[in-house]
């Protein structure tokens, strides 16, 4: 956990101040790492450098309280240590503890007064309130903000916290949450239901969305819409459920067989993870494409604090129409765009995995296979079109000569970075598909020199950069062990370049 009054954007992996242990074994894992001037907070018994003991079981004796309850005594300890006043931030932990707050009262409270050091931390607590939120969190609001209906999901890590998310919300907000056997089962009841009508989301990881791939095909020839939520781990196969990766980018951008428009977002943080899932409905709905909302372990799983959200500008419709008698489920438009219904109105509403012509009746004639094609090709140019004149497709930080080009969670650690190192700009790329041509090569032709930083292994956004610009990037800082990337190891790599 990272602490401060200026905004955090990123962990580190440097030396640290304090190490709050409930066992030896933390103690031996991390204290390599404790500051010189670094105390580690621990229960009576345990051994280590600068250790601060704490009498938690006779607190837990003297309270009648389980064991599990050392925690909260330790916190408390913490607190006092930290110098926050108890009293000026026991409304704060009433909040947050909620049912939980009268077992834990008397517990931390004891272990704030057992507390007999204080540090030279002085941080203000400012009587304003912010949001603490998780990337799931953000997504999970920003489906509840578009207006969501049924979320289908099979449990997958790091997907499966948005699972459990929205299931303990939806009788709230009133919508449907649906585990079901497995992905492909997944995939096909979530277009099912959007033929109906429903506004519908799924979530998965790598090898979850590999199971999905023909139901994506077939999203693309029947015009469905679909929102994706992907998560991605370490691969390949089952890989390494728990850690981070950034290595599924070509994999969604190339989905499904055949050719067929899509939309790739990737946000950096929970305050974009919330507005682009609502952009991704949208598009979605509104062009009757496939969005994809490209997530990682690192940005899924982490906390972080802002102020308020404010409430996206974006229409919440589900874009259906009443329809006429000779309702064309595949009319041709000049944008592509072709008005949508539901089974059950006046028309006759077909769909289909074959191609076939405006009411949906399988043709093999090649004038419409052509048609077809080009109805989907101008739908995407529709798209792009709109995308670039309304929604933001990147972020520019910083002045520098030289360019620093990412996208999704290393977004924080390169902030940091910037913090101390005003040579550098850095350009986040958060809509891959379709992708942002012209400022992506207008930045790179204004700068010194350009680095890729990514969480893979082969540069996956230097090869779209590449297939999209013609520009080939040779400076790559890149990691793949797991680990998301610290700004004092940003500065090392570049260093090195």
């Amino acid at each position: 956990l990272k602490i401060s009054d200026e905004k955090v954007f990123s962990h580190e992996e440097g030396e640290i101040d304090i190490i709050v242990a409930l066992d030896q074994n933390t103690i031996n894992l991390h204290q390599k790492k404790l500051k010189e001037n670094g105390i580690i907070i621990g229960k009576k018994g345990l051994k280590g450098k600068n250790l601060v003991e704490i009498d938690t079981r006779k607190i837990l004796e003297e309270e009648r309280a389980k064991q599990i309850g050392e925690n909260s005594i330790l916190f408390g300890a913490l607190l006092k240590y930290l110098n926050f006043d108890f009293e000026k931030i026991k409304g704060i932990l009433k909040e947050v503890f909620g049912k939980l707050w009268e077992n834990n009262e008397k517990l931390i409270e004891r272990g704030y007064h057992e507390m007999n050091l204080n540090s030279n931390f002085n941080f203000e607590i400012k009587n304003e309130k912010r949001i603490f939120i998780s990337g799931t969190e953000a997504f999970g609001l920003g489906a509840i903000f578009s207006g969501i209906d049924i979320y289908f999901a099979y449990p997958m890590t790091p997907s499966t916290p948005l699972l459990h998310f929205l299931s303990e919300r939806q009788l709230k907000y009133n919508f449907l949450v649906k585990q079901l056997e497995n992905e492909i089962a997944v995939a096909n009841a979530a277009l099912g239901a959007s033929y109906a009508g429903a506004k519908v989301m799924i979530g998965t990881s790598g090898g979850g969305f590999a199971l999905m791939s023909e139901a994506m095909s077939l999203q693309g020839v029947s015009e469905v819409p679909l929102v994706v939520y992907l998560a991605q781990r370490v691969g390949p196969a089952v890989g390494v459920p728990t850690y981070t990766a950034q290595e599924d980018l070509k994999f969604v951008l190339n989905i499904g067989h055949s050719e067929f428009p899509r939309v790739v977002i990737a946000p950096g943080d929970p305050k974009e993870a919330f507005e682009k899932t609502v952009e991704a409905f949208y598009l979605a709905y509104k062009y009757r494409v496939l969005a994809i909302l490209l997530s990682d372990k690192h940005l899924s799983e982490s906390n972080f604090t802002f102020e308020n959200f404010e409430e996206p500008k974006i229409e919440r419709s589900r874009f259906l129409i009443e329809p006429k008698e000779d309702y064309k489920n595949y009319l041709i438009t000049e944008d592509g765009i072709s008005p949508r219904t539901y089974p059950g109105s006046k028309a006759i509403v077909k769909a289909t995995s074959y191609e076939h012509d405006e009411f949906g009746i399988t043709t093999e004639d090649p004038e419409w296979i052509k048609k077809m094609k080009e109805k989907r090709i101008r739908k995407f140019e529709s798209l792009e079109k709109e995308v670039k004149e309304r929604f933001e497709m990147v972020k520019v930080y910083g002045n520098g000569k030289n360019l620093i080009i990412s996208w999704g969670s290393t977004k924080g650690a390169i902030l940091d970075f910037l913090k101390k190192n005003n040579q550098f700009k850095f350009l986040q790329i958060l809509y891959i598909e379709p992708f942002p041509k012209d400022i992506v090569k207008k930045e790179i032709e204004n700068s010194e020199k350009v680095f890729v930083v990514e969480n893979n292994s082969t540069s996956l956004l230097s090869q779209v950069i590449k297939e999209k610009i013609g520009i080939e990037i040779e400076n790559k800082i890149l990691k793949y062990d797991g680990r998301p990337f610290t700004p004092k190891e940003i500065e090392v790599r570049l260093n090195e370049n």
